[in-house]
């Protein structure tokens, strides 16, 4: 499984992988409802509510779930979020702004949001996907990371790859 590569600098947290799965594949793995129910989030966590309006001025919703017993006081706990889309390019690229909500979709007054860009090159078959996300501060970076952002980013596109290999 290839290995991802993680980095903050300064107000920017910057990961990047390579898929073992075509461009098409990858891209639409992060742009419709049926792929994101099936990896999106850590271990243990599952989607219960996911909308995509995958448009520029539309938005993703979702609430994660915790159904994980051995996660402690995480088990049972809700996480909404809300990513609305300002650029598409498609199998190429997509800039959203992501946010904390609440289940009717609220943003979060208290947790920084963060504009995310994805790229999508393919290479002999492979996709290299980068995300650059773009924080107010490096305060707000060291904020996430923190919370444990990069162990769920390693876990979630884990999971990823497990749903591009079944789905190849």
């Amino acid at each position: 499984m290839s290995k991802m590569i993680v980095k903050a600098e300064g107000n920017h947290f910057i990961a990047e992988r390579v898929f073992e799965a075509p461009r098409e594949l990858v891209f639409k793995a992060f742009t419709e409802e049926e792929h994101l129910r099936q990896w999106w989030g850590p271990r243990g966590w599952v989607l219960t509510v996911c909308n995509v309006d995958f448009r520029p001025g539309g938005s993703w919703h979702y609430c994660m779930k915790c159904e994980d017993r051995n996660q402690g006081d995480f088990y049972g706990m809700e996480s909404w979020g809300k990513a609305v889309y300002r650029e598409i390019e498609e199998g190429e690229k997509i800039v959203y702004v992501d946010y904390f909500s609440d289940a009717e979709g609220k943003e979060s007054a208290e947790m920084p949001s963060t504009q995310v860009t994805l790229t999508f090159e393919e290479n002999d078959g492979k996709t290299k996907v980068v995300s650059v996300a773009e924080y107010a501060s490096a305060e707000a970076v060291r904020q996430v990371l923190d919370m444990g952002m990069e162990q769920g980013f390693t876990e979630t596109w884990d999971r990823l790859a497990e749903h591009l290999q079944a789905n190849r």
